[in-house]
């Protein structure tokens, strides 16, 4: 489901994968098995995050962050991190 990168064993926490009646839900997309959220806030989902194959628990598309508060801009100081900037 995933690029495995990582040692452990990436998974979405809210997605069962050993189901056993296998449905059309064997890949990711609008029917599948794959969690995706829309944010509200005026931004809409990613196509990849909804057909892509990645898993990022601090996505707040995929993963388990919410936006709340303020939007501002900024600028990336730093990209040096793995999924990480310095604003």
């Amino acid at each position: 489901m995933a690029e495995q990168t990582e040692r452990a064993f990436l998974k979405q926490p809210k997605v069962f994968l050993c189901p056993k009646k296998t449905t059309k839900g064997n890949k990711p997309g609008k029917g599948g098995n794959r969690f995706w959220k829309n944010v509200g806030l005026g931004f809409k989902t990613p196509r990849e995050a909804i057909e892509g194959t990645y898993i990022d628990k601090k996505c707040p598309f995929t993963g388990t962050v919410s936006i709340r508060g303020r939007i501002i801009a900024g600028t990336c100081h730093s990209a040096k991190m793995n999924r990480t900037i310095i604003v």
